[in-house]
């Protein structure tokens, strides 16, 4: 099977099942090229046609026993906009506070929203009742509904990366403050609130691993071999080999 490196998808023998080269190659470098977009957007407006695509691309994630709990809601006005914005001042504020005093100077000169930049916004959330009466997969793991709306929020990201369409997700923001703005019903959960539209260029590298704020860590040194903190290098070498061959410092964020 093919795996993941900067010129692409290499392998021998792939799958029967596999796309075709030139399909797995697009696949992996819509992976590779993704970016959570904040300062570089265009007002210019997404098509109609292009934003469903990527709706739909998200209403086909995997859900856990197909409950599909995902809304999605399109938010273009400026006055509501305006107030998500007032949201998110007031928690960036409250983030900003709980920083190491070392660390303040360097986060307030990060942009990390562009909600009224972006010509489009939308919230994604999760109707926890929907088909309630038929729970498969959440006795044990009653959150899986949350990660299937995650899953969709990726299926979006990545299509719209395929449009040429940049995507920020707005985690500082109190979700009560979202519910309240866009009349979200008690008992659905705010997942998502992203910025999306045309962008100027999309980085080459994640804004804050260029910023330094973090560095990439080494998949090598996140998978383990059969038990929690065993050396994939010991265990499975020749799979430890194939993941240090990839791409390092370019990856998703």
């Amino acid at each position: 099977m093919g795996y993941l490196q900067e010129g692409g998808v290499v392998g021998i023998d792939p799958s029967p099942n596999a796309l075709p080269k030139a399909q797995r190659e697009g696949v992996y470098e819509a992976i590779r090229r993704r970016r959570d977009i904040r300062g570089q957007f265009l007002p210019d407006p997404v098509p109609e046609g292009v934003l469903a695509r990527i709706l739909r691309a998200a209403h086909l994630a995997p859900s856990v026993g197909f409950m599909q709990a995902w809304d999605f809601i399109v938010v273009r006005q400026e006055k509501t906009r305006q107030g998500i914005h007032a949201a998110f001042e007031e928690a960036h504020a409250r983030e900003a506070v709980a920083m190491p005093m070392a660390r303040r100077g360097a986060y307030g000169r990060i942009k990390l929203e562009g909600i009224l930049e972006a010509p489009l916004n939308l919230c994604v959330t999760c109707d926890r009742s929907r088909f309630s009466d038929l729970p498969v997969g959440r006795t044990a793991q009653p959150d899986c509904d949350r990660y299937s709306v995650v899953c969709a929020v990726q299926n979006l990201w990545l299509a719209a990366r395929a449009e040429g369409v940049g995507v920020g997700w707005v985690s500082i923001v109190d979700p009560n403050a979202v519910k309240g703005s866009l009349g979200i019903p008690e008992g659905v959960k705010v997942i998502a609130y992203l910025c999306m539209g045309y962008v100027t260029h999309f980085p080459e590298r994640p804004e804050l691993e260029a910023a330094g704020w973090l560095p990439r860590l080494p998949l090598e040194r996140l998978v383990h071999a059969e038990r929690w903190g065993a050396d994939v290098a010991r265990g499975w070498p020749e799979l430890a080999a194939a993941l240090g061959n990839g791409t390092q410092g370019k990856g998703e964020a």
